[in-house]
Parts: structure tokens; C-alpha cells; sequence
């Protein structure tokens, strides 16, 4: 079986400010190109690894919004994953919270107002 997602896009409403939220606080560096007459700024993908890869867009039919689907980036420790969203505008909507076997969770919300959460692996260094 595969993974069934392959593509993700984040609605922005300010694709500089959005771009630099993200690049300062998961480290990406976003790669911006029109498609189809959108901007969008594309997340790295490692092709040929499991997971999927995505945008961030800009134009009439991309909304950001807290109450569509959320997205959970992997990350190796959330609490300074809140602290660079905090500095750079964000804001912590969901605190780290400890989810067993799982791992840790949080969600932030970004600069355009989408709700975006965080995991991290059960062995996170406390």
C-alpha cells in the first residue's frame, strides 16, 4: 500500500509573508513559481520517499481558513517549532501535548490564519 496523499496546497493571502513564516519556522527553503496563473511556493520533495509534498498558493479559489483540513508536519521537537511560529506571527492554538505511542502533537495557527499542526516522535528529548 502507498501512501494516498501526494500533494498538499496551503492557501495564503500574502505569498511574501507567508513564504518567510514558513522558511523561518520549519527551516524550508520554498521554491516560487507560477502554475496554471497561481503563485505557489513549493515545499522540498524527496522523491522516491514515503510522504507527501506540497505548496503554499495564492489566487480567487485558495481561502485560508482554520476549519478545513489540517496538515501535520513532522518536526524533531515542537516546542521550538512554537517558539519561531510565535516570533514570526503566529500563533500556538494547540499546546505540545503527548499522544502516547504516537508522539507529540500541536497546532499552530500561521500567517494567513490557517490552522497547521505539528508532530513529533515518542522519543523527543524532554
Amino acid at each position: 500500500m502507498i501512501n494516498p496523499v501526494v500533494h498538499f496546497e496551503i492557501p495564503v493571502a500574502d505569498m511574501d509573508r507567508a513564504m518567510a513564516f514558513y522558511e523561518a519556522v520549519f527551516g524550508y527553503r520554498l521554491d516560487r513559481r507560477q502554475v496554471d496563473g497561481y503563485d505557489m511556493a513549493f515545499f522540498p520533495r524527496a522523491e522516491g520517499q514515503p510522504g507527501a509534498s506540497g505548496a503554499l498558493a495564492k489566487g480567487d479559489v485558495y481561502v485560508p481558513s482554520k476549519t478545513g483540513p489540517i496538515l501535520y508536519f513532522d518536526v524533531p521537537d515542537i516546542d521550538p517549532v512554537l517558539a519561531r511560529a510565535q516570533a514570526h506571527g503566529g500563533a500556538v492554538l494547540y499546546p505540545r501535548t503527548h499522544v502516547g505511542e504516537a508522539g507529540y502533537v500541536a497546532e499552530i495557527e500561521d500567517s494567513e490564519g490557517n490552522r497547521i499542526a505539528l508532530s513529533a516522535p515518542a522519543d523527543e528529548a524532554r
